[in-house]
């Protein structure tokens, strides 16, 4: 699974890295996850507010920085499947 950061570094930014890695821990995930700080190439994948989270290429969310459990469905799995 191949999960991307977008955004400038800022304290949102980093906080969706850090509740990213959580989810995809607590499931179990492979992922690689990485940081895009590049304006042009958040701008190309449609994202208008930061910090935005893609998986496998989708952007799953934008502007906000949701909570583990959300970020959980957004990588396709909950705690309830995995139980």
């Amino acid at each position: 699974m191949r999960i991307e950061i977008l955004g400038s570094g800022c304290a949102n930014c980093k906080l969706l890295a850090e509740r990213t890695a959580e989810a995809a821990r607590e499931l179990g995930l492979e992922a690689n996850i990485s940081k895009v700080t590049d304006y042009q190439d958040i701008v190309s994948r449609g994202v208008m507010s930061t910090p935005g989270l893609v998986v496998d290429g989708v952007v799953k969310s934008q502007g906000q920085v949701p909570s583990v459990v959300a970020i959980q469905r957004m990588l396709g799995c909950s705690r309830a499947e995995q139980g």
